[in-house]
């Protein structure tokens, strides 16, 4: 990995600020290298799940890549250019300018659940801002992490592109080197343990972090459409998504009638569970047991565990499917109140009023995403403004990540900094400020010793 890094420096001095062809060269590059492997790598990934829904790959971790790079490409001339920036009438005609040069080199953990997306996502973003990169993938997803580094291997040189795999004793070595920016999508636990290594260096971090994301839905939202969006975004990957809803918020009076929609909605997008290629496996069976686990201390603790499909919650089949189940009476002291759970369970909270909702949401961390569902403008705005969270959709969930010009990123324990779009190249650039100084100008007014003249300079500038 030193050696590597080392390398890259060196690579990096010899051409600090690459031009803008070369900067396409190597997106095209990579749009092409995802293109033309779009089957393996479905095959891949789905083999570390046990099983993962071809679509939902084609979805995340394709589509989305080949769409941010063509956002990139379209984009990025305008993002390279020199901004000039107004100068202050006393030091006119001098002038003021931006200029955004790359870093240097790019460190990038990326996680489990889109392997081969959170891998590649944040690279777009360096390389468009000129650096070179290293990646960390995750020793979850082993045969993702060989394949992201055998087809970057083919299209890159090592001084340009590398990709280290390991256990966690890798990645903790990984996020001690001296980068120049260090991107690391995870959990909030492992989060605080990367900004501290990083910190020995005074390496720049952006974290991709998790968190409870909530929804709430408003009185007199449909219920039918709420349910469609809300279970199309938690079931996503099985709900091993960073911001797939994590609990609901819903009107007291509706909860009964909110849980029957989002049962029959269930089970009108999965009529089955183990036998659907459309429904993904949980990653390990760590997570399955944890999973297993949530449901089991919210039972006994006294909540109510809603098998959608009783039919098949006792199949025994060797698989690690869970089959989606919703979760009423919790309590704050239960774990799936407290933890992120990243999987198919949701649990629903009633409330009364709104600002009740609101209150629930503000007394716990800040959120990755917020989700709203509401006719009611009113209602959108006061959420909008008075909850933080790191993004939000208003009547839907997930769409928000999926637009190019929207920056993603959290706040708080759901993350610092942001990438995406504009504001990846940003994360991985420079904002060099520069002022030039004109021929003509008064500098000299201000060289001691002072006199009458500072003076008037002082009171006017004053």
């Amino acid at each position: 990995m030193h050696d590597i890094l080392q390398s890259q420096r060196q690579a990096f001095r010899a051409n600090p600020n690459p031009p803008l062809a070369v900067r396409l060269n190597t997106l095209d590059r990579l749009s092409r290298m995802i293109a033309d492997n779009v089957d393996l790598i479905c095959k891949t990934i789905s083999e570390d799940f046990g099983h993962r829904s071809g679509v939902e790959t084609r979805l995340a971790d394709v589509a989305a890549l080949i769409s941010e790079i063509k956002h990139t490409r379209a984009h990025l001339k305008k993002w390279m250019a020199v901004e000039r920036r107004p100068v202050a009438l006393q030091f006119k005609p001098a002038h003021n300018e931006v200029r955004y040069q790359p870093k240097g080199v790019v460190g990038i953990i990326s996680p489990w659940n889109y392997p081969f997306q959170l891998a590649i996502s944040p690279l777009i973003a360096a390389l468009a801002a000129g650096n070179r990169a290293m990646i960390k993938p995750s020793e979850l997803t082993p045969r993702t992490s060989e394949l992201t580094k055998t087809l970057l291997g083919r299209i890159f040189d090592e001084d340009e592109v590398a990709v280290i795999t390991g256990g966690p004793e890798v990645a903790q070595e990984f996020s001690m080197l001296d980068f120049d920016h260090l991107l690391f999508t995870g959990s909030t636990s492992v989060g605080r343990l990367v900004m501290q290594a990083a910190a020995k260096n005074l390496t720049p971090v952006t974290l991709e972090l998790g968190g409870k994301s909530p929804v709430i839905i408003d009185y007199d939202y449909p219920l039918k459409t709420a349910a469609e969006r809300i279970l199309s975004g938690k079931l996503l990957n099985a709900g091993q998504t960073c911001i797939a809803p994590d609990y609901i918020l819903a009107p007291r009076a509706a909860l009964d009638d909110t849980v029957r929609e989002l049962t029959r909605v269930c089970r009108r997008f999965y009529p089955e569970i183990h036998d659907n290629d459309d429904y993904t496996a949980i990653i390990s069976e760590r997570h399955f047991e944890r999973l297993s686990a949530l449901v089991d201390d919210a039972r006994e603790k006294g909540a109510e565990v809603i098998e959608i499909y009783p039919e098949e919650a006792e199949k025994n089949v060797n698989t690690r499917k869970m089959p989606p189940k919703l979760v009423t009476n919790v309590k704050p002291d239960m774990r799936i109140m407290q933890e992120e759970i990243f999987g198919p369970l949701l649990p629903l909270v009633p409330y009364d009023t709104l600002d009740n909702a609101m209150d629930f949401v503000a007394d716990r961390p800040h959120p990755l995403a917020l989700y709203v569902f509401s006719d009611n403008k009113m209602v959108v705005e006061r959420v909008s403004n008075e909850l933080l969270a790191g993004g939000m959709s208003v009547n839907d969930t997930l769409m928000h990540i999926t637009q190019n010009d929207l920056p993603f990123g959290g706040i708080g324990e759901s993350g610092i900094g942001a990438y995406h779009g504009r504001a990846g190249f940003l994360a991985f650039s420079h904002a060099k400020s520069i002022f030039r100084q004109s021929k003509i100008n008064g500098r000299a007014m201000l060289f001691p010793p002072y006199g009458k003249s500072i003076e008037r300079i002082l009171g006017f500038l004053s």
